[in-house]
Protein backbone atom coordinates (compact mmCIF):
# COMPACT_ATOMS: atom_id res chain seq x y z
CA UNK A 1 0.00 0.00 0.00
CA UNK A 2 1.14 3.28 -1.09
CA UNK A 3 1.47 5.90 1.77
CA UNK A 4 1.79 9.68 0.88
CA UNK A 5 3.12 11.84 4.04
CA UNK A 6 3.46 15.56 3.29
CA UNK A 7 4.94 18.72 5.37
CA UNK A 8 5.97 22.25 4.80
CA UNK A 9 2.62 23.97 5.48
CA UNK A 10 1.89 27.23 7.21
CA UNK A 11 1.56 31.26 6.86
CA UNK A 12 3.12 33.42 4.91
CA UNK A 13 2.57 36.91 4.06
CA UNK A 14 2.32 37.57 -0.02
CA UNK A 15 5.19 37.35 -1.30
CA UNK A 16 6.99 35.12 0.50
CA UNK A 17 7.82 31.22 -0.21
CA UNK A 18 7.44 28.45 1.45
CA UNK A 19 8.23 24.57 0.39
CA UNK A 20 6.17 21.34 0.45
CA UNK A 21 7.80 18.09 0.55
CA UNK A 22 6.35 14.95 -0.17
CA UNK A 23 7.44 11.20 1.48
CA UNK A 24 6.50 7.90 -0.36
CA UNK A 25 6.53 4.55 0.63
CA UNK A 26 5.04 1.40 -0.29
CA UNK A 27 5.79 1.44 -4.29
CA UNK A 28 6.34 -1.64 -5.19
CA UNK A 29 8.92 -1.88 -8.78
CA UNK A 30 6.10 -2.20 -11.33
CA UNK A 31 4.12 0.87 -9.76
CA UNK A 32 3.88 3.31 -12.96
CA UNK A 33 2.24 6.07 -10.82
CA UNK A 34 3.30 9.75 -11.12
CA UNK A 35 3.36 12.28 -8.49
CA UNK A 36 1.92 15.44 -8.14
CA UNK A 37 0.24 18.03 -6.10
CA UNK A 38 -3.32 19.32 -5.82
CA UNK A 39 -5.00 22.00 -3.41
CA UNK A 40 -8.81 22.33 -2.26
CA UNK A 41 -9.54 26.48 -1.23
CA UNK A 42 -12.93 26.43 1.23
CA UNK A 43 -16.06 26.39 -1.52
CA UNK A 44 -13.81 25.27 -4.85
CA UNK A 45 -13.20 22.02 -6.05
CA UNK A 46 -9.72 19.98 -6.08
CA UNK A 47 -7.81 22.04 -8.22
CA UNK A 48 -4.24 20.36 -9.89
CA UNK A 49 -1.31 22.39 -8.66
CA UNK A 50 1.40 20.36 -10.69
CA UNK A 51 2.51 17.08 -11.77
CA UNK A 52 5.70 14.78 -12.73
CA UNK A 53 4.53 13.70 -16.55
CA UNK A 54 5.86 10.33 -17.79
CA UNK A 55 9.17 11.76 -19.28
CA UNK A 56 9.46 13.14 -15.57
CA UNK A 57 9.38 16.72 -16.28
CA UNK A 58 7.25 18.98 -14.42
CA UNK A 59 3.81 20.18 -15.53
CA UNK A 60 2.29 23.27 -13.89
CA UNK A 61 -1.57 25.06 -14.22
CA UNK A 62 -1.69 28.27 -15.59
CA UNK A 63 -2.09 29.79 -11.96
CA UNK A 64 0.95 28.66 -10.19
CA UNK A 65 3.28 28.53 -13.71
CA UNK A 66 6.49 30.72 -13.29
CA UNK A 67 6.09 31.23 -9.02
CA UNK A 68 6.28 27.22 -8.44
CA UNK A 69 8.95 24.51 -9.24
CA UNK A 70 8.02 20.81 -8.36
CA UNK A 71 11.18 18.62 -8.40
CA UNK A 72 11.61 14.83 -7.17
CA UNK A 73 14.74 12.28 -6.09
CA UNK A 74 15.45 9.44 -8.34
CA UNK A 75 14.57 7.02 -6.33
CA UNK A 76 10.73 8.50 -6.61
CA UNK A 77 10.31 8.72 -3.02
CA UNK A 78 10.02 12.31 -1.93
CA UNK A 79 8.68 15.47 -3.94
CA UNK A 80 9.37 18.97 -3.15
CA UNK A 81 7.25 21.62 -4.04
CA UNK A 82 9.14 25.25 -3.84
CA UNK A 83 6.53 27.68 -4.12
CA UNK A 84 7.52 31.68 -4.23
CA UNK A 85 5.76 34.94 -5.01
CA UNK A 86 2.83 33.39 -3.00
CA UNK A 87 -0.47 35.48 -3.27
CA UNK A 88 -3.97 35.08 -1.05
CA UNK A 89 -5.14 32.88 -4.09
CA UNK A 90 -3.01 30.37 -3.36
CA UNK A 91 -4.22 30.11 0.75
CA UNK A 92 -5.36 26.27 0.39
CA UNK A 93 -5.14 22.61 1.53
CA UNK A 94 -2.21 21.03 -0.12
CA UNK A 95 -2.46 17.60 -1.30
CA UNK A 96 0.12 14.86 -2.42
CA UNK A 97 -1.38 12.58 -5.08
CA UNK A 98 0.52 9.39 -6.66
CA UNK A 99 -1.66 8.52 -9.66
CA UNK A 100 -1.44 6.81 -13.16
CA UNK A 101 -0.43 9.46 -15.43
CA UNK A 102 -3.62 9.48 -16.81
CA UNK A 103 -5.52 9.99 -13.72
CA UNK A 104 -3.81 13.20 -13.03
CA UNK A 105 -7.05 15.82 -14.57
CA UNK A 106 -7.03 19.43 -13.81
CA UNK A 107 -9.88 19.14 -11.01
CA UNK A 108 -11.47 16.50 -8.76
CA UNK A 109 -14.81 17.04 -7.30
CA UNK A 110 -13.03 16.86 -3.89
CA UNK A 111 -9.53 16.42 -2.60
CA UNK A 112 -8.66 13.42 -1.59
CA UNK A 113 -10.10 11.90 -4.61
CA UNK A 114 -11.38 7.81 -4.60
CA UNK A 115 -8.18 7.01 -6.92
CA UNK A 116 -4.86 6.62 -6.13
CA UNK A 117 -3.41 7.48 -3.33
CA UNK A 118 -2.88 10.51 -1.23
CA UNK A 119 -1.62 11.95 1.65
CA UNK A 120 -3.68 13.71 4.72
CA UNK A 121 -3.32 17.72 3.42
CA UNK A 122 -1.06 20.62 4.57
CA UNK A 123 -2.56 24.21 5.03
CA UNK A 124 -0.83 27.01 3.53
CA UNK A 125 -2.32 30.11 4.10
CA UNK A 126 -1.63 33.68 2.52
CA UNK A 127 -2.22 36.79 4.15
CA UNK A 128 -2.31 39.79 2.07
Amino acid sequence: EVQLVESGGGSVQAGGSLTLSCTASGFNSNDASKMGWYRQAPGDTCNLVSRINNDGTPEYSKSVKGRFTLSQDNAKKTTHLQMNGMTPEDTAVYYCAALPGAWFYNRYDKCPSPFGSWGQGTRVTVSA
